[in-house]
């Protein structure tokens, strides 16, 4: 693939622009994002390659050691989870109006998932073990 993809919060205060989108999505089941977002959180790793404007409109919470969720002051869309270390950045896929072959590929957080919802689509599953593992291995990468 390889397509850029623009997308904006509720209020188009903030937006973002992902130069080269590989077609994939993650969801993340752990409490926090459940909490945060209202159920699982649906994300695309953009690595450090995204280019964000409206950065004064930018309010970011540390939710733990290792990295931090970022929303909209204005409007309060969520942005971005950022792990510290490294600087990957994960944009919510929300964000986006058009994410041309776009398809699930990835769950982590498996075991934190409640029973009462499940996708449809067969996906790469980590539990919250491995899902630490993989990204304390990239960061140090």
């Amino acid at each position: 693939m390889g397509n850029a993809i623009s997308g904006r919060c509720l209020c188009g205060a903030v937006q973002v622009r992902l130069e080269r989108f590989n077609g994939q999505i993650d969801a993340c089941h752990c409490g926090m994002c459940r909490r945060w977002s209202g159920g699982p959180a649906f994300a695309i790793a953009a690595g450090d390659d995204v280019l964000i404007t409206g950065e004064s409109h930018i309010r970011s919470y540390r939710s733990s050691d290792w990295a931090e969720r970022a929303f909209c002051a204005e409007c309060g869309t969520n942005l971005y989870y950022r792990l510290m270390e490294s600087g990957a950045c994960y944009l919510w896929a929300g964000l986006f109006d058009d994410l041309p072959g776009a398809i699930l590929t990835h769950e982590i957080y498996i075991d934190h998932k409640p029973a009462w919802y499940a996708l449809a689509n067969e996906t790469e599953t980590l539990t919250e073990a491995e899902a630490l593992e993989r990204f304390h291995q990239s960061a140090s990468t």
